[in-house]
């Protein structure tokens, strides 16, 4: 008599229906693990190569017809201690997570309430840093900005000069912003504005700001964009973390130990 015919057997019962719901998931959780770990090493190189694609690109040498690695190679990667401005010898840039880190008890430190004006609790102690070269000269330091916007968090890249205050582009690659409204910090003819603008005043504090409207003429032109016509919160978020990353608790140490050393080399 076969098994499902014996007295008491029953396909339908609620044991068989839990052990063949229980195999099937052991199955796919094994599948989807396995995947996982295969697919783990293409999706790290692909967000590499996208992270360096947008470099290249706020750095204004993206060419789509030519290998990024390549492109790249004038790029050095280089990691900053943000409280000293200084370079870290003893930890390797490639592959920094920096905002891992940022909620690491020992790589990450919380923003003071007062500074924290780009929303984002904590950072990480340490930051990558794109230093653009050609040949032996340095043409400009890409630095990863990040703060709050009206929906989501807005990730980009800013490009300085040599002399720590001129801005060389800005490019945003993340960001979940109202389509037709927020999302214009994509557009090209505003990204260009920020093109030659100055991040400080003459004592050093950060100046930069979306302005509501259009920049109107007069001496604080230099340290102003236009706004961003119905999405002034967006338009905030912008000025908020340019503010914090050009600060004392960002990237100003480092910027300043750049502009002494333009200073020291003119």
């Amino acid at each position: 008599m076969p098994d499902d015919k014996k007295p008491g057997f029953s396909r339908d019962s609620i044991s068989n229906t839990l052990i063949v719901a229980i195999g099937v998931s052991l199955v796919c959780s094994v599948l989807v693990s396995a995947a996982a770990i295969t697919l783990r090493p293409l999706q790290e190189a692909n967000q590499n190569e996208f992270r360096q694609r947008i470099v290249l690109e706020v750095a204004g040498l993206y060419d789509p017809d030519e290998p990024i690695d390549e492109q790249f190679g004038n790029i050095e990667t280089r990691l900053v201690d943000l409280d000293t401005g200084e370079y870290v010898q003893e930890m390797d840039p490639q592959g920094f997570d920096a905002e891992a880190a940022a909620n690491d008890p020992e790589l990450g430190v919380r923003i003071p309430k007062d500074k924290d004006i780009a929303g984002l609790n904590r950072r990480a102690a340490y930051a990558p840093v794109y230093v653009v070269k050609d040949g032996d000269d340095i043409q400009q330091y890409i630095l990863p900005v990040r703060g709050k916007g009206l929906w989501s968090t807005l990730y980009g890249y800013l490009s300085v000069a040599p002399d720590g205050n001129t801005v060389a582009g800005l490019r945003f690659y993340e960001h979940a912003e109202t389509p037709g409204l927020g999302d214009k910090i994509e557009q090209e003819a505003w990204l260009a504005q920020w093109e030659g603008k100055k991040l400080y005043d003459e004592q050093g504090n950060p100046q930069m700001k979306v302005a509501r409207g259009t920049v109107q003429p007069g001496p604080d032109a230099i340290h102003r964009v236009d706004g961003l016509s119905g999405a002034t919160l967006t338009a905030n978020g912008v000025t908020y973390l340019i503010q914090y990353w050009t600060g004392s608790h960002g990237f100003g140490p480092y910027l300043a130990n750049l502009s002494s050393e333009a200073n020291d080399n003119g």
